[in-house]
């Protein structure tokens, strides 16, 4: 597998030989007996070049899956699980993953100073296995698939806010309905972000909003909100201090918003390592029972609905 993997890469039976210090005969010997075994052509070949047949690019990905776990496999004994070392590649949302995480991973990073992290902070809902994240952390947007497994942060609490200048110029909304009358700002990522849910003792109302401003980053929508722009459908891990300093106002404070969770997110088919496993018990340490951010405004007395009061 190795060997098919470094051809595969190298384009190159040569190429693949240099690298892994074997002849070239070595080398097509072993991508024989592996296609005999197999009972599949892995590789087209030709004088000038090698390629992948189609069952070759559907057995490379597993391949290099295996590999990189028998490569984990052997970092593990070799330190007999006493110290976590080498690189951790990590996904997060723009907003969360810049703030909160960065600071946990710093502080997780100082404790295992032979971990590399690799902080990737993208709001695309990336796929960890095909773009290789050891970890994926996600607001919503589970995938509903085997392939993935889960293990929940925190849960993740909405709340509409807007600046006290833009609310002293349009007034408060009374009403769900009350909110198409008014600028509203809308996270491009949702599938139909123009209608808003909310719920109050049982009793549910989908709203079609104006919208007035548009992005695909919470930060830049919380900051078009702090600017005045519109009303923001925020979360309290990003909203909790300007809600607590008065920069940002609640509306509709007695009607609450679908409860998301804050989810760590790896590969099912993954044995979870020790430098993951890890990580997510220390960020299941940091979140739980009740996140920071939320236990600050619970600790004010905040009553929005959708933050349980203490």
């Amino acid at each position: 597998m190795e060997v098919f993997v470094e051809v595969a890469t190298q384009r190159s039976f040569t190429g693949a030989g240099k690298r892994l210090g074997l002849t070239r005969a070595m080398v097509s010997k072993h991508i024989m007996q592996l296609e005999a075994k197999l009972d599949a052509r892995l590789l087209h070949r030709s004088t000038r070049e090698v390629s992948l047949t189609d069952a070759g690019q559907a057995y490379l990905v597993p391949c290099k899956a295996t590999l990189a776990q028998a490569a984990e496999a052997a970092r593990t004994v070799a330190h007999k699980g006493s110290t976590l070392v080498g690189p951790l590649r990590i996904q997060a949302p723009s907003s969360f993953g810049s703030v909160w995480l960065a600071d946990a991973l710093a502080r997780f990073n100082l404790l295992h100073p032979q971990l590399r992290p690799l902080l990737h902070v993208d709001d695309a809902l990336l796929d960890p296995i095909k773009h290789g994240f050891d970890l994926t952390i996600r607001v919503g947007g589970i995938p509903d698939s085997h392939a993935y497994a889960m293990r929940a942060l925190a849960p993740c609490h909405g709340v509409l806010c807007a600046s006290p200048a833009y609310l002293a110029h349009w007034g408060h909304p009374r009403t769900p309905e009350d909110l198409a009358q008014h600028q509203c700002l809308q996270f491009s990522h949702l599938t139909d972000g123009s209608t808003w849910r909310l719920s109050r003792d049982g009793e549910e109302r989908n709203v079609r909003v104006n919208v007035g401003f548009t992005a695909n980053n919470g930060q830049v929508l919380h900051q078009a909100a702090l600017r005045g722009l519109g009303i923001v459908y925020n979360t309290t891990f990003l909203a909790w201090r300007d809600l607590l300093d008065g920069n940002l106002v609640p509306v509709l404070r007695d009607w609450s918003l679908p409860l998301n969770h804050l989810s760590a997110l790896y590969p099912a088919s993954h044995q979870l390592s020790p430098k993951v496993r890890a990580l997510i018990d220390f960020l299941v340490a940091e979140y739980q029972p009740v996140a920071p951010w939320d236990k600050a405004l619970q600790g004010v007395g905040y009553t929005q609905a959708s933050v349980p009061a203490p």
